[in-house]
């Protein structure tokens, strides 16, 4: 019972990541842009194609998802994305946080089979 909410947790805990993922893209282009444009341009852009990416090859039920070491890499990839846009974005405390949270929901959903 116990250990069913826990893991129910994670994976909340990972989808609520996959948010972050697009919060930390959105706050890193409108961050960086030189120019209202770019800025807007950045701010919208990168978090849509981390969308499109993950809708294609990571999301659940995707007609192309990855499996097994793809898969990983796809995750690293896309959840990396976000640590690194956070320290681009001089966000480094968050964006250590970020990676440990991530480290540690992927450790256990590898460790229960979810």
């Amino acid at each position: 019972m116990i250990l069913t909410i826990i893991k129910n947790a994670n994976l909340a805990l990972a989808f609520f990541l996959e948010l972050g993922v697009l919060a930390a893209l959105g706050y890193w282009g409108f961050q960086t842009g030189q120019g209202t444009i770019a800025r807007i341009g950045l701010g919208i852009g990168a978090p849509v194609v981390a969308v499109v990416v993950w809708g294609l090859f990571g999301a659940p039920r995707s007609a192309w998802r990855l499996r097994g070491l793809r898969f990983l890499i796809l995750r690293v990839i896309f959840f990396g994305s976000a640590a690194v846009a956070l320290f681009a974005a001089s966000q480094r405390i968050l964006g250590v946080v970020f990676t440990l949270v991530f480290v540690v929901n992927l450790a256990l959903i590898y460790a229960w089979g979810q």
